[in-house]
């Protein structure tokens, strides 16, 4: 699966306005459940925390990757947040976090979820394509970025 069929334009939010974590999830998942029409906020906020209690998903340099199973939702999605003034995530490394590229997927899709994150990861050993996605103005512009970055073969 690519991540453009995954971080689809309409799961992209530029400017961000949470400043903590689980603002972020909540804001996200907001967008994610009025573009998808379905009302399950609770199921996939509950997902996420979950995952998170765990361990930090800040893993590295500003980055993000907030991952949750539930079957409240019956496909894998992404959606991708970028945050100009930065969120406090208790990444970590202790940073701010700009980019959060955030997977929800039902457990059946595990396979397919971990896909996701080892191509994400391909993706993130560049600091060009951190670099494009956080400098892109719009949601058109961060999915033209990952369309370039996956016809260069990431």
């Amino acid at each position: 699966m690519l991540l453009s069929e995954v971080f689809l334009p309409e799961f992209v939010m530029c400017g961000l306005k949470g400043k903590t974590k689980y603002e972020v999830f909540e804001e996200m998942v907001d967008q994610f459940c009025l573009v998808s029409n379905k009302h399950v906020k609770k199921e996939l906020v509950d997902a996420l925390q979950e995952r998170e209690a765990r361990m930090s998903t800040g893993v590295y340099h500003g980055i993000a990757i907030p991952h949750g199973k539930t079957a409240a939702v019956d496909g894998v999605f992404g959606i991708l947040g970028v945050s100009e003034e930065g969120v406090d995530y208790g990444a970590l490394d202790g940073k701010p976090v700009h980019l959060i590229l955030m997977i929800l997927a039902p457990p059946v899709e595990a396979g397919t979820h971990l896909g996701i994150l080892k191509c994400m990861a391909n993706f993130l050993r560049k600091p060009s394509f951190y670099t494009d996605v956080v400098n892109a103005k719009d949601s058109e512009s961060v999915y033209a970025v990952i369309k370039r970055y996956e016809a260069q073969g990431l």
